[in-house]
């Protein structure tokens, strides 16, 4: 971790001229790319740039993913596994109290239609509970993805987490002891457990998903030639998507672990459904141990952030607020624009135009992410309402939280069919479906699947003996309306599936649209969006509750459907955007000031060559030939 990280800022991206072509290709693999593969760099020329022929009848397909970036998926496996093993479980442990006749464990008799409980404080503690829980959880992530960026690294605020969760994992088994359930101390080290889990995992997401993407090289459209003698490009915006869509399949893999602890809960009781959590987290330190010297690791940056203030700042005083939004805003703040506008006494920058349109794209992303919370409470109902509906239901012997696994069941199943399927056929069709267009057709279906959770939530409180209370820890009858919990798979596997349109693309976004200093940082911004629908949940809990149910499914349902139509018509024009993933260096200078050999011998506008081969570049700009 020290050395990988504690190499110097100039350093990086430095290609000497002994370096032979192999050495080139070696450094790009590091993660550091030779000049020609940096767009901010050599724009106008790299090896291999397709013209706008090429880049509109040539098929296009992934680059090579190495294999390193397949075994960080799995430690996503290991830590998604260890944190849906817990989080689905939280509702009822909450909410239910310990069941009549039960083995002391917190497990029902069997054959009762109980379903496993253990500190019995109701359905609006249970909200805030699960609500706050998954609110810090990725909440707290925009702080530690920018402490990765300028402070720690990524790898090493990643190892944090994983320090963190063990600890959790351990109170949380300790919380299902026999003794302490049945005394009723038990509220303590479990509610401890829960928010250091939210803290630990708050620390790993936002930066597991940037160093992903750091291990692929493939940073600008490029043309090759296949075995078959067929000329395609690889693309990074169809490499990203297929790492992604990897990544988001071992995450819901790991999701898919919540099934076994929710039979072990109703089964065996919870010292079982708190063991299998941790059994499955124990492979990640030494995982991370095995990666630590095989890894791209790019070290601290330093925060962009003070630049970007700095950028906005000019943006409002040149054009003022009228100008936010229209054409022309953000060039106010280029160098160049500055330099034009005589005006460079004025305004001190100490980055290239390049990154100001770093930023400009980083805001759009912002906004894009703006629209994901509706996404997020139609995909899973608003606050704990979905597990509500479910204890209203027929369990005939299944766990009432194992439904919500088909949501993972649904992503599980359908990604390689876009992996393999749907993508690559309409790559071979040269019809480009967008980011923009994927994102929409998620939204669509997620407010799809929050119709669907109403209309069910409808027919039971017609059918339940308890009517419009059925929720409520009813004990008429046999407590439940004669409708079977198998139904309520079809909305849950309908928002899995719109969570492959609308996040896989979002990882891209979060990564490619942002400086390189920030790309933790826009990570947390991605998952901000989710702990803004767990507020929303969180404020509502007093309306997430019997008889509103029906409309807290049925309104978010509404909302987002005509959200799904305002989304496309705002960001469409993205879709007609050339995918490239920013290598720029923010103080990379544009134009050439003589202020000592740095700003002399880098390349820029106005000193470059065009038209030669790429790994000369470098050698020249050092006035010697490629043989010395």
């Amino acid at each position: 971790m020290g050395a990988h990280e504690k190499s110097s800022s100039s350093d990086r991206g430095s290609i000497t001229p002994s370096m032979t072509a192999g050495d080139v290709e070696k450094h790009a693999r590091s993660g550091h790319h030779p000049a020609y593969l940096d767009p901010a760099v050599m724009g106008e020329d790299y090896e291999g740039k397709p013209t706008e022929e090429e880049l509109s009848v040539l098929r296009r397909i992934p680059g090579s993913i190495p294999t390193i970036a397949y075994m960080i998926c799995i430690v996503e496996f290991c830590e998604r596994a260890s944190y849906y093993g817990v989080q689905p479980l939280i509702s009822n442990f909450v909410n239910r109290a310990m069941p009549l006749g039960g083995n002391g464990w917190g497990a029902p008799p069997k054959g009762d239609q109980q379903t496993a409980g253990a500190l019995g404080m109701g359905t609006v503690a249970a909200n805030a509970v699960t609500q706050s829980f998954s609110m810090l959880a990725y909440a707290l992530p925009l702080f530690f993805g920018w402490l990765a960026d300028a402070k720690t690294g990524r790898f090493r605020l990643i190892c944090w987490g994983v320090a963190v969760f063990g600890v959790a994992h351990v109170l949380m088994i300790v919380a299902g002891s026999k003794d302490l359930l049945s005394n009723g101390n038990a509220k303590i080290p479990y509610f401890i457990s829960v928010y250091i889990l939210s803290i630990g995992a708050a620390m790993f997401k936002p930066n597991v998903s940037p160093l992903l993407l750091d291990q692929v090289t493939t940073t600008v459209p490029k043309v090759i030639v296949l075995p078959s003698g067929e000329r395609v490009i690889e693309d990074p915006e169809a490499t990203t998507e297929r790492v992604m869509l990897w990544f988001y399949l071992m995450i819901n893999i790991g999701g898919f672990m919540g099934v076994a602890t929710a039979y072990s809960e109703k089964l065996v009781g919870w010292w079982l459904a708190f063991t299998i959590p941790l059994i499955l987290y124990l492979p990640l330190p030494f995982l991370l141990w095995f990666l630590h010297k095989r890894l791209v690791l790019h070290p601290p940056g330093g925060s962009d952030l003070p630049d970007i203030f700095k950028i906005l700042g000019i943006c409002f005083r040149r054009g003022g607020i009228k100008k936010i939004g229209r054409a022309g805003f953000w060039e106010l703040a280029k160098p160049s624009n500055i330099a034009a506008a005589g005006l460079e006494g004025t305004y001190q920058t100490k980055w290239n135009d390049e990154f100001v349109d770093d930023v400009r794209r980083t805001f759009q992303a912002t906004g894009i992410f703006s629209f994901f919370p509706i996404q997020y409470i139609n995909d899973n109902g608003l606050g704990a309402a979905a597990s509500f509906l479910t204890t209203m239901l027929r369990t005939d012997g299944v766990p009432n939280d194992v439904i919500s696994n088909f949501n993972s069941i649904s992503i599980i199943a359908f990604a390689p069919i876009l992996n393999y399927g749907l993508y690559p056929t309409l790559r071979k069709l040269n019809v480009h479906y967008g980011p923009v267009a994927r994102m929409t057709t998620g939204l669509a279906m997620s407010s799809l699947g929050g119709a669907g959770y109403a209309i069910l939530n409808s027919y039971a409180y017609k059918q339940s003996p308890c009517g419009k209370y059925g929720s409520s820890d009813c004990k008429i009858g046999d407590g439940v309306a004669p409708i079977t919990i198998w139904y309520v798979a079809l909305p849950y596997a309908i928002g899995g599936i719109s969570e492959l349109f609308i996040n896989v693309p979002a990882y891209g976004i979060a990564y490619s649209r942002a400086p390189v200093n920030m790309r933790g940082l826009v990570s947390g911004l991605n998952l901000f969006t989710t702990a803004i629908a767990y507020a929303i949940g969180l404020a509502c809990s007093s309306v997430v509750t019997d008889p509103y149910l029906t409309w807290d499914f049925g309104g978010p349902a509404i909302v987002g459907g005509v959200l799904a139509v305002v989304f496309y018509f705002m960001f469409r024009h993205i879709d007609k955007e050339e995918y490239v993933i920013s290598t720029n260096k923010r103080d990379t200078d544009y134009h050439l000031e003589m202020e000592g050999t740095r700003n002399v011998v880098g390349e820029n506008s106005l000193n470059k060559s065009i038209n030669r081969p790429a790994p000369i570049a470098d050698n020249e700009e050092m006035m010697i030939s490629q043989k010395q």
